[in-house]
């Protein structure tokens, strides 16, 4: 990846992100060449060696052939945050110089590792549970919702069922890159539009993931401003 020393993502950053993550692009490349599939991940930064980045654990259909065709050398998830159209209108520097074009931003990280299989019920019960606890928490954050499920309020062999349907996969991380674009590289004054339009159309979490990136940069233009008033 592609990642200019101003859009690098900190280590703090991509834990997060990976922690927090919905779904990701799980991309294998095989003897019959690449495969992908989009797939929840859980992710556990205590598997693994002390110190490494840890595993992530998913599980894909029995009937899906990319757990039966083993890979050659590292795989890949690809796992997203927040992205979004960047309009030159919000830039300040519009009405300054007229110099301004159309962006993207967004958060990824390209997440490597040694891909491992997990056929065994328990194991694949054990992400379940992990992955729907995840799910459901984030979903009980939201104000009116119904009581969270849990795995044991559907009948035993009925779940039997299911986990046998399912196989268990175990990306042990070996590296990471990732990059975090979020007007860093423009002008205070434009950081401030980028997240204001993005506030107004709606998209609140790309524009606090604009403000957070820049925090520093903002309050010392403030405080600055403050001292010279």
């Amino acid at each position: 990846m592609y990642v200019p020393a101003h859009f690098a993502a900190a280590d703090a950053t991509v834990r997060e992100l990976l922690a927090r993550h919905g779904a990701a692009d799980l991309i294998t490349l095989t003897a019959d060449g690449l495969l992908a599939t989009m797939l929840p991940f859980a992710y556990e930064q205590a598997a693994g060696e002390p110190g490494s980045w840890g595993a992530l654990y998913g599980h894909v259909a029995r009937n899906n052939d990319q757990w039966r065709k083993p890979a050659l050398g590292e795989s890949l998830a690809i796992v997203r945050g927040p992205d979004a159209y960047v309009s030159p209108s919000w830039y300040a520097a519009k009405a300054e110089h007229g110099r301004v074009v159309p962006t993207w931003n967004y958060v990824t990280a390209h997440v490597y590792g040694r891909l491992v299989v997990h056929d065994h019920p328990d194991w694949v019960e054990d992400v379940v549970r992990r992955l729907t606890a995840k799910h459901e928490a984030a979903r009980l954050a939201s104000p009116g919702q119904s009581p969270a499920w849990s795995v044991d309020d559907a009948p035993r062999k009925f779940i039997e069922g299911q986990l046998r349907a399912i196989v268990g996969l175990e990306l042990q991380i070996t590296r990471i890159e990732a990059k975090a674009k979020l007007s860093q590289n423009r002008p205070v004054g434009d950081i401030a539009g980028v997240a204001a339009g993005l506030s107004a159309r709606g998209d609140d979490r790309s524009a606090a993931a604009v403000e957070r990136a820049s925090e520093d940069r903002v309050g010392e233009a403030r405080a600055r401003q403050g001292a010279t008033a």
